[in-house]
């Protein structure tokens, strides 16, 4: 299990000399991602992807939800008015489910990828006036270490928490 860290930097060179530190502490550059404003030259800088930048997994979470909820209740109605008197069993309220939370999740994730991620809001601001924000994976063991050691070399970074849990597959 992966914790997300959020650091806001002054500028591309302090987010460079970050990164290389956490690629010396063991931390690959897949599970850094940097944002900063349009037009701000990253050069090598891992940047952020569009399941970063992006409400895709929310968007998924929530279509996978709503859409399997819509589909049990679907199936339910199917069972009990069953069309053209054909006979129904419980395999259609499943049947249901799973292409509602499919169809949901589809069109969901489809919507999130339009949507700026949510959790970015609060660094909205400080993107915008020339900082760049760093996001690092870490494992939970090794939260406090990481976010030690950035401290104690870059107090200039700004720490602005933990997210609780990220995805494991991006």
């Amino acid at each position: 299990m992966r914790r997300r860290l959020y650091f806001l930097l002054p500028s591309v060179a302090r987010a460079r000399q970050v990164v290389d530190e956490l690629l010396l502490a063991r931390i690959d550059d897949h599970h850094i991602h940097v944002l900063a404003k349009e037009g701000i030259p990253l050069g090598d800088l891992p940047r952020a992807n569009l399941l970063q930048r992006s409400d895709f997994i929310h968007g998924i979470e929530m279509g996978l939800g709503v859409g399997g909820a819509t589909g049990v209740l679907a199936g339910l109605i199917a069972v009990a008015f069953p069309p053209g008197g054909i006979t129904l069993g419980g395999w259609t309220v499943l049947a249901c489910a799973l292409a509602g939370a499919l169809i949901g999740a589809w069109v969901s994730g489809m919507i999130g990828t339009d949507v700026p991620n949510s959790q970015l809001k609060a660094f909205q601001n400080a993107v915008e006036q020339g900082h760049i924000l760093m996001m690092v994976d870490v494992p939970k063991n090794r939260v406090e270490e990481i976010t030690n050691m950035i401290r104690r070399h870059h107090p200039e970074a700004d720490m602005h928490g933990i997210e609780p849990t990220i995805p494991a597959f991006p």
